[in-house]
């Protein structure tokens, strides 16, 4: 496996990110993300994230839009608590709270370089190109074992962390991948010509853009 300059294979020393990492704007905190590492310790799996998306309650897009209720409370919580739900009944997705705690935003995790265990990974995603163990939130979910009874779990409190080792990559921002409304907010951050990154897929019931 090679690394593209900027996203080494190999971190260095990390700290465990603290709650006033995520007590800021969703749009902030996902750009911010991209180089972060995500670590499950209790699996001994280790990924660098390269993608990220942010939402907020004021974002039509956002599931904490219209109302809070049981399924989205976790977007709700105290910054850097896991919400984790089930897309189109098919896939889980991983995402952390952000902003103040009673507002509903948080940012999605699309995508991640595997640096550890990743045998388990591909145990669970089963024969696939490596390059595609994390490339997309469903997979990246998948390969961490993260699925619904993570969601409301504060991260300092659980053996998934994200850590900070200094890594301070270019970003870039474009629009986010396979929504309907506000498709074009360039609310998705990802670590620049890094071949880890998710493709982006434009929605089909997402307005045409304007010449």
């Amino acid at each position: 496996m090679s690394a593209r300059p900027g996203v080494p294979a190999t971190p260095g020393q990390a700290a465990v990110l603290d709650a006033a990492f995520f007590a800021r704007p969703a749009p902030e905190v996902a750009e911010a993300l991209c180089g972060v590492l995500l670590a499950r310790a209790d699996e001994g799996l280790l990924a660098r994230i390269v993608e990220a998306e942010a939402y907020t309650e004021d974002d039509p897009a956002c599931h904490a839009h219209r109302r809070r209720t049981r399924a989205n409370a976790p977007l709700f919580a105290a910054p850097g608590t896991a919400y984790v739900y089930r897309s189109y009944g098919v896939h889980w997705l991983f995402n952390v709270a952000t902003g103040a705690e009673g507002r509903g935003e948080g940012v999605l995790v699309r995508a991640a370089q595997p640096l550890a265990g990743l045998e388990r990974m591909r145990a669970r995603r089963g024969a696939r190109p490596d390059r595609e163990l994390l490339r997309g939130p469903g997979r990246l979910a998948q390969a961490f074992g993260l699925d619904g009874s993570w969601s409301g779990v504060t991260l300092s409190d659980s053996p998934l962390d994200l850590l900070d080792d200094g890594l301070r990559p270019a970003v870039t921002a474009g629009p986010r991948v396979g929504i309907a409304d506000a498709a074009d907010w360039p609310w998705r951050f990802s670590v620049t010509d890094c071949p880890w990154v998710s493709r982006y897929v434009r929605s089909a019931r997402a307005p045409a853009r304007a010449r």
